[in-house]
């Protein structure tokens, strides 16, 4: 699918962007592989792993439409994973948070549309669905834009899609590389938020493989949800340090006990397939389109009426085992 093509990552040197760039060039023979973002540490570090002929290093920020414009001349697909994510820090900084992940957003889908992409993916969160805090809340309004944007294509064939997912297993920031952390420092005790709080696990590998997938399967407008395992955080903390007892900090600014990635009221849109499940768009397209099947001809279908997705609902679940392999396995990855 990649072969021969230009592909481009906004975020690019982030945990997503790395495990995709190796994805990629392991699996297929890309022309150009642009890497979009504005830290050039992390560039200068990232090119020192990447050195193909095909890798393209861009220092740019979301933020300019220019330079997004140029970066993405000749562009066939792009991934957009820049965003700010930290659920505490957006609280307390909420104008930076929009200005990356809702204006941002909108550069990303302009310069898409200036260049004629004809495939873009939008990376989004759980805390997209129905969302509590300000990070949620940015990355719903950024869903909504991906989505709308379907409808000022003109004639061309472009499509804007998005894929949402739970947490990453091993990504920068998330709770199992901070417990690791700790341990390794000497910690006498792991704190947790609340003993019943739940979140969807994905591994970075996991997504990739997905946002892969919904490239093949997309028509533009919808939102791609994996069928993933939920864990409590506490379960997680015991699994990784079963002889460390356990201190409950309280809930941070802005978080959620469980996570949603298909709310109840958005049923009556969901579909769902073998091993993923397809949110249509709310609005109604120039050209009409049908999510019941995709490209790949495989078949969605309708879930009932108050259908909803949560992590503390659902039918799938890691235990220490499955866990502590799949941590084994992203660890493996890097």
């Amino acid at each position: 699918m990649f072969n021969g093509k230009n592909l481009l990552i906004t975020g690019g040197t982030g945990s997503f962007g790395k495990q995709f760039v190796k994805t990629v060039l392991k699996r297929y023979r890309p022309n150009r592989l642009i890497i979009y973002s504005r830290d050039e540490l992390k560039q200068y570090e990232m090119a020192q792993q990447f050195d193909d002929k095909c890798m393209r290093y861009f220092i740019g920020d979301v933020r300019d439409l220019q330079r997004l414009e140029h970066a993405m001349d000749g562009v066939d697909y792009v991934i957009h994973a820049a965003a700010l994510k930290h659920v505490p820090i957006a609280e307390y900084n909420p104008m930076e948070c929009i200005k990356t992940n809702i204006m941002g957003a909108q550069n990303v889908i302009d310069a898409c549309l200036k260049n004629g992409v004809p495939k873009t993916i939008a990376l989004s969160t759980d805390k997209a669905a129905s969302p509590l805090n300000l990070y949620g809340a940015s990355k719903l309004a950024s869903d909504k834009l991906f989505t709308a944007a379907n409808n000022v294509t003109g004639e061309r064939d472009l499509q804007f899609s998005v894929v949402r997912y739970g947490n990453v297993l091993g990504s920068r920031g998330s709770v199992v590389p901070f417990f690791q952390k700790l341990i390794k420092e000497g910690a006498t005790e792991l704190p947790i938020t609340h003993k019943e709080m739940t979140r969807f696990w994905i591994t970075l590998q996991e997504g990739v493989d997905f946002v892969i997938k919904s490239f093949e399967r997309m028509q533009g407008g919808e939102t791609f949800v994996p069928k993933i395992p939920s864990m409590k955080i506490a379960d997680i903390a015991t699994a990784i340090a079963p002889e460390l007892p356990q201190t409950v900090i309280g809930i941070r600014p802005g978080e959620k006990m469980h996570e949603l990635m298909c709310p109840e009221d958005d049923s009556h849109l969901t579909l769902e397939f073998h091993d993923h499940f397809v949110i249509r768009p709310t609005i109604q397209f120039a050209r009409v389109k049908e999510y019941t099947r995709n490209p790949l001809d495989e078949i969605g279908k309708e879930v009932a009426q108050g259908f909803e997705y949560s992590s503390n609902t659902n039918a799938q679940w890691l235990d220490t085992e499955s866990l502590l392999a799949k941590i084994d396995e992203s660890q493996s990855d890097e």
